[in-house]
């Protein structure tokens, strides 16, 4: 297929409509442009508001976990209203609707979380009985682990709105992934950046994705150039793992694999909400078996720590 043929045809990218989401959607975009040599109008981004945009006044494990972000947006390219979807990698479900595919990564950013706080440099320094605002589960319990006095508080909104209660006071600290801040040029907001130790990011942290129809050869060859493929191997292993434990948004749950030369070092972990308690699982492997490294620290961490206290 001639990139000519292309430029003939309005390539629609969907996306959400977040600050955060737009600038993902315009950096796939961009590299597109760039990649094939054709100009912007080429290109419509379109945005869809998802049931995750729409509830904001309780936690999403309670509206119904991870989905939330993206069903309406993967809806629209089943119907043929959109030809490709980016997305937050750690925003997507370990199953997709038949008919979809992950196909294409673009670089991972920073894979760590911001801790911001006008009051401390890290969580440890925070004052006794110090109020944390956070929306991830996983977090939350990472900071009662490490800081069982915190009073850890429920915290939805978009980032302008997270960043401004911060400054009005309603709490002292707040966390945020390092790459969106990247993404965005808003690194100087950033207190400190956590350990992948103490804080082990959410499976995917850090990378862009972009969803396709299976059959849509003509999306396939237009995204090849633009694919990274030691992304691909570290998010593959951390889905492989998330999906053996069955991971929702409603278990904290981390999971973080780093590739030097052509091995693969994994970490996972699961919390108990309250921070009391953590099972841990680390693997290391070769890039080769990627899928398989994943799944099985996910089925070792879930022997580890049995149902109910996933269930809990």
């Amino acid at each position: 297929m001639e990139m000519n043929s292309l430029q003939k045809k309005l390539i629609k990218i969907g996306t959400r409509g977040s600050a955060l989401a737009l600038a993902q959607a315009h950096e796939a975009r961009d590299r597109l442009m760039a990649a094939h040599d054709l100009p912007e109008d080429a290109f419509e981004v379109v945005v869809i508001k998802t049931s995750g945009d729409r509830i904001q006044d309780r936690p999403l494990s309670e509206a119904g976990g991870k989905g939330l972000f993206t069903k309406e947006i993967e809806d629209a390219l089943l119907d043929g209203s959109i030809d490709m979807a980016v997305h937050s990698t750690k925003d997507m479900p370990t199953v997709l609707p038949a008919g979809l595919a992950l196909t294409t990564y673009l670089p991972r950013e920073d894979v760590r979380d911001a801790f911001l706080s006008p009051k401390a440099t890290r969580v440890e320094d925070l004052p006794e009985n110090a109020v944390v605002g956070s929306s991830s589960l996983r977090r939350q319990a990472q900071v009662k682990r490490l800081r069982p006095d915190i009073d850890v508080v429920m915290y939805r909104g978009n980032l302008q709105t997270r960043l401004r209660k911060l400054e009005e006071g309603v709490v002292d600290a707040t966390f945020l992934a390092c790459a969106g801040l990247e993404r965005l040029g808003m690194t100087h907001v950033i207190t400190s950046r956590c350990n992948t130790e103490q804080f082990v990011p959410a499976v995917g942290q850090g990378a862009i994705c972009i969803e396709v129809r299976e059959n849509d050869a003509q999306m396939a060859q237009l995204l090849a150039p633009i694919h990274d493929s030691v992304t691909e191997i570290q998010v593959t292993v951390e889905r492989a793992f998330l999906a053996e434990m069955d991971g929702s948004c409603r278990t904290p749950i981390g999971g973080l694999a780093v590739i030097e030369a052509d091995r693969i070092r994994f970490v996972g972990e699961v919390i108990k909400p309250d921070g009391s308690q953590t099972h841990r699982v680390e693997r290391e492997g070769s890039v080769s078996e990627a899928e398989a490294l994943g799944r099985a620290a996910g089925k070792e961490l879930y022997a580890k720590a049995g149902p109910n206290f996933l269930e809990s």
